[in-house]
């Protein structure tokens, strides 16, 4: 029942997402999703580690041929496409296999098996549905926010020292090599969530049930609930508000060689198209995610997560997409979520209630300050800078303490392991 209601929730929203899009013109995630059946698909890696997800629910014997039909069918529409001198991309393969095994799991497959292989496909066409909402919901911030607070983020940045202008020239003096290596992680976060979590999910198929929690569970949980403070705290980025991609709608062409001025801030109008994407950091909070979901696995995924963390904060600042600000905040939102998400895994108790409840007290402040004392901010960095920091690291410490203490918890209730029965010597 709460499968099928969360796939009722999902459907409504993408429905009201559609009508939204509709409303300005542009076509919504649905239509954008069905496209992709037959038109060169936005990511083909981001379908193929869609279909790695679903597969999860599969033997090897029919992940390989799973995975040699997805090819089959990209290699005919890599030819067409090349006939014609259309647009080339793959991807198609994987996203006709996914929706096919859609259609065995209704046709071919009874009771749990059905449900285990639908759960499956869930799974996969909503990463790649994330994906498609995430998008919508970039234009509808762009089309209902005309105003910016950029210039408020960037003078309380100052107490942190302007990490965005620094990163910013350290990624300008790498040249090519560094740009190419953090454009790469940037774009492929969602590649790299998946990773993590197929190694996650790698005893489902063995077992024939998923896990309670995992990292597409925080992974599309933080899609969903960012957006709506993109609404709220429309920011839309140092390279656009104060860099040349800003064109006429920028303060100034400064980013990244030159601070910002500390001036009194105002609301400032932006254009109809750039995203107001910046508040939270959800590039940061993704990785996060990332982050901590690896922990628990070997040290290379553990090494892969902390890579890929390191790389994306230096892609977001170095890039220009957030300010320090945003990074502080996304890091405490994904704590926030992820503490709330395990503590409805394993029942609420107090531990949980506060757990969650101080983060979303500190992430709530961090917005209000960035908002109502950015002056106060900037003219005291030394005080204000490590508060922001001491803020965020509380917020970790609460998290780690408190986790580590549920994990102890789990170890003792956990039966202890009977060693399995020796055949008598004779």
């Amino acid at each position: 029942m709460l499968w099928v209601a969360a796939s009722v929730v999902a459907l409504g929203f993408l429905i009201a997402l559609e009508i939204a899009a509709r409303h300005y013109g542009l076509p919504g995630p649905m239509t954008n999703q069905a496209k992709e059946v037959i038109l060169a698909p936005k990511s083909g890696p981001l379908l193929y580690a869609g279909m790695a997800l679903m597969m999860v629910v599969l033997t090897w014997r029919e992940r390989f041929i799973a995975a040699g039909v997805a090819v089959g069918i990209d290699v005919i529409f890599f030819l067409v496409r090349w006939a014609i001198d259309a647009k080339m991309m793959f991807g198609n393969g994987a996203l006709w296999v996914t929706l096919g095994y859609a259609v065995i799991a209704v046709t071919r497959r009874t009771g749990r098996e059905r449900i285990l292989l639908l759960k499956g496909v869930g799974l996969g066409l909503l990463l790649v549905a994330g994906r498609k909402t995430g998008d919508t919901w970039l234009l509808i911030t762009s089309k209902t926010r005309p105003t910016v607070l950029d210039q408020y983020v960037a003078v309380a940045d100052h107490a942190l020292g302007n990490p965005s202008w620094v990163a910013g020239q350290i990624v300008k003096a790498t040249g090519t090599i560094g740009d190419h290596i953090l454009d790469y992680v940037y774009i492929q976060l969602a590649v790299a969530a998946v990773i993590v979590a197929l190694y996650q999910l790698r005893n489902v198929a063995a077992e024939r049930r998923f896990p309670r929690h995992h990292l597409v569970r925080t992974f599309l949980t933080i899609g969903l609930l960012g957006p709506g403070i993109y609404m709220i705290f429309p920011v839309v980025g140092p390279i656009f508000a104060y860099g040349a991609d800003g064109t006429h709608w920028a303060v100034a062409d400064l980013w990244p060689n030159t601070p910002p001025p500390l001036d009194a801030p105002h609301l400032m109008p932006f254009d109809e198209i750039t995203p107001r994407n910046c508040m939270p950091s959800l590039h940061t909070a993704w990785a996060t995610a990332i982050f901590i979901h690896s922990r628990k696995g070997p040290r290379i995924l553990q090494f892969f997560g902390a890579f890929w963390l390191i790389s994306t904060l230096g892609a977001t600042l170095g890039f220009g997409y957030h300010y320090g600000t945003d990074i502080i905040a996304g890091v405490v939102f994904t704590l926030t979520i992820e503490a709330a998400l395990r503590s409805q895994e394993r029942g609420w108790d107090r531990s949980g209630i506060q757990l969650v409840a101080y983060g979303a007290t500190v992430f709530a402040a961090l917005l209000v300050s960035y908002r109502y004392l950015p002056m106060e901010m900037a003219e005291h960095p030394w005080v204000f800078g490590p508060l922001l920091i001491l803020a965020m690291i509380s917020v970790i410490y609460s998290y780690v303490r408190t986790t580590k203490q549920w994990d102890k918890r789990v170890s003792k209730t956990a039966p202890a392991r009977q060693p399995e029965s020796q055949p008598e010597l004779v």
